[in-house]
């Protein structure tokens, strides 16, 4: 999916929001409320704050802040954190929203907040283009991606115990986590073998 965006502003932009929502296995909502900093605006539903091992989100949620860890990767193509300081660097933003329009001409970011559609468009579009799922008819794979596969998508596809993808998710039960590990293959381990059977 990343393979199909560009590499101007706007690809810059679309690719940080993939990976951070990815990474952080981000409600779509909660990705365009991010601002660069605390209380940058009024409407902001968190803030991000860059270190050397990654970037911390604090996220505002009907039960208070909690704080979403997201480390670097193993290849800059595919660093979440490195996505994200490109688009602020080229971007130029350091105050308010973290993910705005950007210009008719693609030359430069605006101070208009993105809404959670865009990131739901952004998903189908990039699903389409990359071809995923072509034994599927158009509509059926379609409607099998969409905003909330970012979420799920971690939750189903990291190889971790299954508290730390609960605390991601900000998950109160482990049954909720449990849900959301839709794709996950159920026989991962195998106790059978384990048994010596």
């Amino acid at each position: 999916m990343l393979a199909t965006l560009t590499h101007d502003l706007r690809g810059l932009r679309d690719r940080a929001i993939l990976l951070i929502g990815f990474a952080g296995g981000l409600r779509r909502s909660e990705i365009v409320s991010l601002d660069h900093g605390e209380d940058d605006t009024p409407d902001s539903g968190g803030w991000a704050e860059i270190m050397d091992d990654g970037v911390l989100l604090t996220l505002r949620g009907k039960t208070g802040c909690r704080e979403v860890e997201i480390a670097r990767g193993s290849s800059d193509q595919t660093c979440p954190v490195n996505a994200l300081t490109q688009w602020l660097h080229y971007a130029r933003i350091d105050f308010g929203p973290l993910f705005v329009a950007v210009s008719r001409n693609g030359l430069k970011a605006t101070s208009e907040r993105l809404s959670d559609k865009h990131v739901a468009r952004l998903i189908k579009q990039t699903v389409e283009n990359a071809g995923l799922r072509p034994e599927l008819p158009e509509a059926d794979r379609l409607r099998l991606f969409s905003g909330h596969s970012l979420r799920a998508g971690l939750a189903s596809s990291a190889e971790v115990d299954e508290r730390y993808v609960q605390k991601q998710l900000g998950h109160a039960s482990a049954e909720m986590t449990r849900r959301y590990q839709r794709r996950r293959d159920r026989f991962r381990v195998n106790l059978t073998r384990a048994a010596g059977l």
